[in-house]
């Protein structure tokens, strides 16, 4: 671990990716601790619609509301979301594509069939379809995410599980009667750690930009709780007015899937001997 971040660090995309991803968890345990610089739910009609200023470093909402207190506790909500999506699909997919490479036949067949089904919806068609039916929250979009990105990590788990299960080590491992479970974890698994690292990365990217766009939808985090999504839906009718509603929110968003990104192809290029270069 030591030795990949310090290459991360090393790395041009990596660092920057590295830089704009310690901001976002420094900014999201601040707004989980309540340490924001005014309350972002007290209403101060007084100070409706003001622009950056001393007081209010990002101004504030229709309803007097600090923009930078809201955005701190929102981009809390919204990388709570995009973790516990992304570790769910990562453990359900992991569990799917190894056994379905382990047992192959008719259970793989079973598998990736019901995978295929999933992938041949948009995602974020089948995260509205899942919604629709259980109604918006918190942690239906947890699910509704979960669910898009379950059939990705069991085919990135899948296709290497089938090489490595006829590797020299495995047959060693079933001839010293190692049990499935033993060779699974300790054989195939500790073997995927590189895709499945670049994966998640790549994941979370897509994870934030699907919470978003389902709070601005309506579907997702529910006002009055401040989200990323839900404060670009309420600002869209002010964008000439106070366009600063929309402009700080929609940046956020940005450097949140950009430094994700960053981070994912610098893993890839460290971890993926086939494209690794050298960090400069």
């Amino acid at each position: 671990m030591r030795k990949v971040l310090g290459a991360l660090a090393r790395h041009p995309s990596g660092r920057i990716g590295l830089v704009i991803i310690s901001v976002y968890l420094i900014v999201a345990i601040l707004g989980a601790l309540s340490l924001t610089p005014h309350n972002p739910l007290k209403l101060f009609a007084i100070d409706r619609l003001k622009g950056p200023s001393a007081t209010y470093w990002f101004g504030t909402d229709l309803l007097g509301r600090d923009t930078l207190s809201r955005l701190m506790v929102g981009i809390r909500q919204s990388l709570i979301i995009a973790f516990a999506a992304v570790a769910i699909a990562t453990v359900v997919g992991t569990i799917i594509g190894l056994l379905s490479a382990w047992w192959g036949g008719l259970w793989d067949g079973l598998f990736m069939r019901i995978m295929d089904i999933l992938l041949a919806f948009p995602a974020i068609l089948l995260a509205l379809l899942i919604i629709a039916i259980v109604g918006p929250g918190t942690f239906t979009s947890v699910f509704a995410i979960a669910l898009v990105y379950i059939p990705i990590f069991a085919r990135v788990v899948r296709g290497p599980a089938l090489s490595l299960k006829n590797r020299d080590f495995v047959d060693a491992a079933r001839t010293f009667g190692s049990s499935q479970p033993y060779i699974l974890s300790r054989h195939l698994l500790l073997n995927l750690v590189a895709p499945l690292a670049v994966q998640v990365t790549l994941a979370l990217a897509w994870a934030l930009l699907t919470e978003a766009g389902l709070s601005f939808l309506g579907l997702g985090t529910q006002p009055p709780t401040p989200s990323l999504g839900v404060m670009l839906a309420e600002s869209k009718n002010l964008m000439q007015q106070a366009p600063w509603l929309m402009i700080f929110p929609a940046v956020t968003i940005m450097l949140g899937i950009l430094g994700f990104n960053l981070t994912g192809d610098a893993l890839r290029d460290i971890l993926d001997p086939r494209t690794q270069r050298r960090a400069v």
